[in-house]
């Protein structure tokens, strides 16, 4: 027995010593290959490890950040290796919109998320390429215009909700209360009437699971005659058009509430600024209903709420693209179906394009006479093919709920905290939401 364990603990190092130079190999081919690319055409980047390629090197909680510094070091297009994925990343205003705008076509497929992948079967309108991307974002374009995005019937509808929304705020009685509920409540139940025909009340269970949960099952309500139309390789068939409605009402859901909750939370950070807005609303609108026409009127307002999403940056890289075909950009040699990760951030937090890029200042969006311009590097809804489908909607929401909400409360910090110790870290998951917290919404009449 003595001799069968030691040829078994020989035949166990000889295995582990074998599987290490391997590695080292693999290690040494990849990196001769690695470093012949970059002697070439290929984006440079840091050398990456065998299987693991950049892993250990990223901040995985906030890759964004660790992105911003590798293009300090690497240029504004560079690759990095997600495991054995390899991304070709895109920094800064002039960057990324040379290749979401001036190479659209080249830059304009979704890049793959295995995850999603394996839910969504390449359905629906965020995740899909092809054919199908194209007639399902038509489809829903046309519909959605058709119920009313970005027209006086879906401008009524907000304003609806606004009422209900400040019914809610008002239920605090100015004592502090988490935001981020009645938010997305308020915001989901504007998709909701257009998709669906009808709001929901917040304490329906129906809706709140539905809210709490965007992965729900959904039926789409619609013509008989779209289902049977006899087309055996038509793309109007359950899934599709299931995946089409989930991919709306989860895009037409977090990204407007979580900027509005950022926008009260600046406001209780920046009390000075929030009388600044709170004084052109009573001054041009008083007490009547806010309406989308009053922004011209509000160009301080509208600052703010477009200071709010370019230094909140919630969505810092773009949902992944994918090259469309092999392209020469920026003298970099980039293959077929490699994916791409527009870095959004650094095009909102451009040093080069932005006074002060990493403060609130609203004044980024003001003339010298205080009228409201606009800024090219101002890409909160990306760009190109794959630009948000719901960005007028979105703009409508976001100034006809923030205006309204500043016209009846003021917003502070809970009693016992100052607005210097209020948190701006934002919390991360697929967008950047505010830490948990809690404000005080004080209304006019209590002042």
């Amino acid at each position: 027995m003595g001799i069968l364990d030691l040829f078994l603990q020989s035949s166990s190092s000889i295995s582990l010593l074998g599987a290490l130079l391997v590695l080292l190999l693999i290690y040494l081919i990849s990196s001769s290959s690695f470093s012949s690319h970059n002697e070439g055409k290929e984006p440079p980047g840091p050398r990456p490890l065998p299987i693991l390629g950049n892993l250990l090197q990223l901040d995985l909680e906030k890759p964004y950040n660790t992105l911003l510094k590798l293009s300090k070091t690497y240029g504004s297009v560079f690759t990095v290796y997600f495991g054995p994925q390899k991304v070709v990343v895109l920094a800064g205003y002039k960057t990324v919109k040379e290749a979401l705008v001036n190479h659209a076509e080249e830059f304009g497929d979704r890049g793959a998320v295995q995850i999603v992948e394996d839910f969504n079967s390449g359905h629906g309108v965020l995740w899909s390429n092809g054919e199908s991307w194209k007639e399902m974002r038509r489809f829903a374009l046309t519909n959605l215009r058709d119920f009313g995005m970005g027209k006086k019937a879906s401008e009524d509808k907000i304003i609806e909700e606004c009422e209900h929304l400040l019914e809610v705020f008002r239920k605090f009685k100015g004592k502090a209360f988490d935001t981020s509920q009645p938010m997305n409540y308020a915001v989901s139940n504007i998709i909701c009437s257009i998709v669906y025909g009808s709001r929901f009340e917040y304490d329906d269970p129906e809706f709140t699971s539905l809210v709490d949960r965007t992965n729900i099952n959904i039926q789409l309500v619609g013509s008989p005659s779209v289902q049977e139309s006899g087309i055996s390789n038509s793309y109007f068939h359950d899934h599709n058009l299931m995946q089409t409605v989930i991919n709306l009402f989860a895009a037409g859901t977090d990204t407007t509430a979580t900027t509005l909750r950022w926008g009260l939370l600046f406001m209780a950070k920046n009390p000075k600024i929030q009388d600044q807005v709170r004084e052109e609303v009573s001054r041009e609108i008083g007490s009547r209903n806010v309406q989308a026409e009053d922004r011209r009127n509000l160009p301080f307002t509208d600052a703010v709420i477009h200071e709010t999403q370019r230094l909140a940056s919630i969505l810092p890289i773009a949902v992944p693209h994918k090259t469309s075909q092999d392209i020469t950009f920026q003298g970099h040699f980039i293959k077929k179906g490699t994916t791409v990760f527009p870095l959004l951030t650094s095009v909102l937090h451009d040093e080069s394009e932005w006074e002060r890029p990493h403060s609130f200042y609203p004044a980024h969006f003001l003339d010298k006479d205080g009228k409201f311009v606009k800024r090219d590097a101002f890409m909160p809804f990306s760009a190109g093919r794959r630009v948000c489908l719901g960005e007028s909607l979105a703009r409508m929401e976001l100034f006809l709920f923030f205006t309204t909400l500043l016209q009846h409360f003021r917003f502070t910090p809970p009693p016992g905290v100052s607005e210097d110790e209020l948190d701006l870290t934002p919390r991360v998951g697929f967008t950047l939401s505010p830490s948990p917290h809690k404000l005080c919404a004080v209304a006019v009449c209590e002042q």
